[in-house]
């Protein structure tokens, strides 16, 4: 039989972790000690196979070579990354080499003796570059080790003439022009490390606290915020005509079947009455009868929608042939999600505590510096929990992410604060370290009217008093001025918000919250849900929403119903705040919105 040591030898050689002539020497009496030791001090972590062919990356980081510093000096790495700078000297050059991990480059010193000196001469901004060099204690302040070249191999040549990247400074409009070239520059890439960051620190506080994470679904035939403004999803094509019927499939009287260009137009309307709806009920003087009346409209449009089809006066069944939705994918109106909460409450109401962490989207033809169309979302939700424990939740969970960012991206905080934001640690430090204020709407409003009092020039939205959608410029005073420091506001009048949260016992405001923060106004938006049966359907009819579509979601207020609560923090809006970005559009990798959709 095969002894044990000759069976380990024979899995090795085929993972390739030692030649045949180590496995060989190894076969003496010593062997098993010498083999444990050499398997152990194998390199593993950097071994990797492409298509069954062994490959070592050797690379060093260069964020790993800046922070061992003087430990590595004398050591020969590689490292690999694009060219910065290349400043020629009489007989040397200096080569700024960044691969992505750190703000800061290495500088690589290359000397006219070595033998690819000459492809140092072809080298240019934007070219990648691999070099293999001793690290060396550097003369200048700025840094403290650099890398001595004894080889440099050019792995991908950049055109001077070409390339859109030079050393001066790009505008960020620009930059937006050539996103796929973007994350090279210090602004873009620092960002987009925070951002890592952010999103690593978020799941670390959820898990710790408990959290489930659930993926929820893009596509939705929901529409959680009750007012339209959705993507739709279809595989029906441009243009197409009405699903064909037989003469003899569909009564005299039966509502006639619509095709794509029909339903989308019915779906501008449907987005034309949702506004309207919500406009009168954020007007200062509420019609009860216009409300009513905009309502039950839009309820009838969204029920055309939901069939396909035009009416014709009569409540007439339509066999599904003539459905113009029968031939669509989900043989239903569909459409890419603006929220995971309400598929998040279902799990919450299974598993506890649960949060989603994903890609959201909304057909909202703004083109603000706060709005995108694809947005991330993370969306805790939490059973047997009331409005004071979520704004507690809510609170630690930002103090979380932001401590988290700052002690792992301290150059990059650098960076925003010397070019962005003078002010970024000290505002930043504050958030962590200051208990979070709390007012409710009304005292909130009241302030905002004495402060208004004084000089209603000075604002661009004078008018407030209760029922008024706080403008941005009201939540920035009341963060920054006011409170100076971040402030939740909570019981809102129920008229301003969704159909799913909780009302209040005074009838006229819902447990709901918003945390305001200095710079940037809202960042988070969340509620008690209502879990009350009747007070649920009841507020999904004034929202002109039918409770038959959302049946699945009526029916936890059914079963084992209970207290719960939840918030929606917008990803791209913390890292605008984190970072001092003033632009939405420069937080997120490939930013969507009116009018553009490239790469």
């Amino acid at each position: 039989p095969r002894s044990p040591l000759r069976s380990m030898l024979r899995i090795m050689l085929l993972l390739q972790l030692v030649p045949r002539s180590a496995a060989r020497s190894l076969l003496h009496p010593g062997g098993a000690s010498i083999l444990a030791t050499r398997v152990l001090r194998a390199p593993v972590a950097s071994m990797a196979t492409s298509g069954g062919v062994k490959q070592r990356d050797e690379r060093l980081r260069v964020a790993k070579l800046l922070q061992s510093g003087s430990d590595l000096v004398g050591q020969t790495v590689t490292v690999k990354g694009w060219v910065r700078t290349v400043r020629q000297q009489k007989t040397f050059a200096f080569v700024e080499l960044n691969d992505g991990s750190s703000l800061k480059g290495v500088q690589v010193v290359a000397s006219e003796g070595m033998d690819s000196y000459s492809v140092v001469d072809q080298l240019s901004t934007g070219a990648a570059i691999s070099v293999t060099g001793v690290v060396t204690a550097s003369p200048a302040s700025e840094q403290s080790v650099e890398l001595k070249a004894s080889s440099v191999e050019l792995v991908g040549d950049c055109p001077a003439a070409t390339y859109p990247l030079q050393k001066k400074r790009h505008s960020l409009e620009f930059l937006r022009s050539i996103a796929h070239l973007r994350p090279r520059t210090a602004t873009i890439g620092a960002t987009m490390r925070i951002r890592a960051a952010l999103s690593f620190a978020t799941h670390d506080f959820f898990r710790s606290q408990g959290f489930i994470n659930v993926h929820t679904p893009l596509i939705t035939a929901s529409d959680s915020e009750g007012a339209g403004e959705l993507f739709r999803v279809t595989t029906l094509p441009p243009g197409a005509g009405a699903v064909p019927v037989p003469a003899d499939a569909v009564a005299p009287d039966a509502a006639a079947p619509m095709g794509a260009d029909a339903l989308a137009a019915l779906e501008a309307q449907v987005n034309e009455a949702g506004s309207e709806v919500r406009q009168l009920k954020a007007a200062e003087t509420k019609d009860k009868d216009a409300i009513a009346g905009a309502v039950a409209r839009l309820l009838e449009l969204k029920a055309q929608l939901a069939s396909g089809t035009s009416p014709t006066g009569k409540d007439t069944d339509v066999p599904p042939a003539a459905n113009a939705l029968a031939d669509d994918f989900f043989g239903r109106a569909a459409y890419l999600t603006v929220s995971g909460q309400l598929c998040a409450e279902t799990y919450a109401c299974a598993l506890g505590d649960v949060y989603t962490f994903g890609p959201t989207f909304r057909a909202e033809d703004s083109n603000t510096a706060r709005h995108l169309a694809e947005f991330w979302m993370i969306e805790p939700e939490m059973a047997f929990t009331d409005l004071t424990a979520n704004m507690d939740n809510a609170e630690a969970f930002v103090k979380h992410v932001v401590e988290y960012a700052l002690r792992h991206c301290a150059d990059d905080f650098d960076f925003f604060a010397k070019f962005y934001d003078e002010n970024l640690h000290s505002r930043l430090s504050a958030l962590i370290e200051t208990p979070f204020a709390r007012v409710s709407y009304s005292e909130a409003v009241e302030m905002l009217r004495d402060e208004i009092a004084k000089d209603p020039s000075k604002w661009e939205y004078p008018e407030v008093e209760f029922g008024t959608d706080l403008a941005t410029e009201h939540e920035r005073w009341l963060a920054e001025k006011a409170f100076g420091r971040a402030v939740f506001v909570y019981n809102y009048p129920k008229a301003i918000k969704a159909f799913y949260m909780r009302d209040n016992d005074d009838g006229k405001t819902v447990a709901a919250m918003d945390l305001l923060v200095p710079g940037v106004g809202e960042l988070i938006g969340g509620s008690q849900r209502e879990e009350r049966l009747d007070r649920l359907i009841g507020k999904m009819g004034d929202a002109g929403l039918n409770p038959d579509d959302y049946w699945w979601y009526v029916d936890l207020r059914r079963y084992g119903s209970v207290p719960h609560s939840g918030y929606g923090l917008g990803f791209e809006r913390l890292v605008c705040y984190v970072t001092g970005i003033q632009n939405i559009r420069d937080a997120i990798p490939f930013p969507r919105y009116p009018g553009s959709c490239d790469f």
